[in-house]
């Protein structure tokens, strides 16, 4: 995982409540129910299965209508949702199709308990703010789709199109992940001159602890 200091660009509106992640990364695209599924799905693959039950009809072609088929969002860097955003089951692929579409920021009023954890395994900002705001960052993006929102995740804050700041808050230990990088045992192994001191002052002081 690279380090994540800024996510810039524009910002995709999908302001809906309740978006599973089945829907975010259904199985299959429809074109291919009944068909052999492979064991896993490469980049290219995962990019095309995100959200494709609403990008693509049942000829499987796509669907105009849907925010992430139309310009400039299909190259958008940040998403905005609604509500529990990511319920639903704990499949990971929900995360890397967002991630290999090339999404780094998803900002939402609120996030399924895993999809959120899952999130800094990517690389992937999860931002949280007040429906409020979020429902007046969506007006922004859909006003002005070339509008650039800019993501800090050093200063835990969002700089919207108009200059305007809003502060959002990530555990700080999540916060080092994406700073450095690193998933749980990347930022485990940082302190590995710690825990070796350690283990050496307890073979000292507590033998029987460490005796085979």
């Amino acid at each position: 995982m690279e380090p994540v200091i800024k996510v810039s660009g524009v910002a995709a509106p999908l302001l809906r409540d309740n978006i599973d992640t089945d829907t975010i990364a259904p199985g299959q695209r429809r074109s291919q129910v009944g068909k052999a599924r492979p064991l896993s799905y490469d980049a290219r693959q995962l990019a095309e299965i995100l959200f494709s039950a609403w990008r693509y009809d049942d000829a499987d072609e796509e669907n105009p209508e849907f925010v992430l088929n139309r310009e400039p969002w299909r190259s958008a860097r940040i998403l905005i949702v609604g509500d529990n955003f990511g319920c639903g089951s704990s499949r990971e692929t929900a995360v890397e199709a967002l991630y290999h579409f090339g999404i780094r920021a998803v900002i939402g009023i609120s996030f399924g308990e895993i999809f959120y954890n899952n999130c800094f395994k990517w690389g992937v900002v999860p931002v949280i703010l007040p429906r409020t705001e979020v429902e007046r960052l969506a007006a922004q993006a859909e006003e002005r789709p070339d509008s650039v929102f800019e993501v800090d995740v050093e200063k835990q804050s969002l700089t919207k199109p108009d200059g305007g700041v809003l502060s959002y808050r990530i555990p700080e230990l999540r916060r080092q992940q994406l700073l450095h990088g690193l998933d749980e045992i990347g930022m485990t192994l940082r302190m590995a001159d710690e825990i070796q001191s350690f283990q050496d002052r307890q073979a000292v002081t507590k033998p029987w602890v460490h005796r085979r």
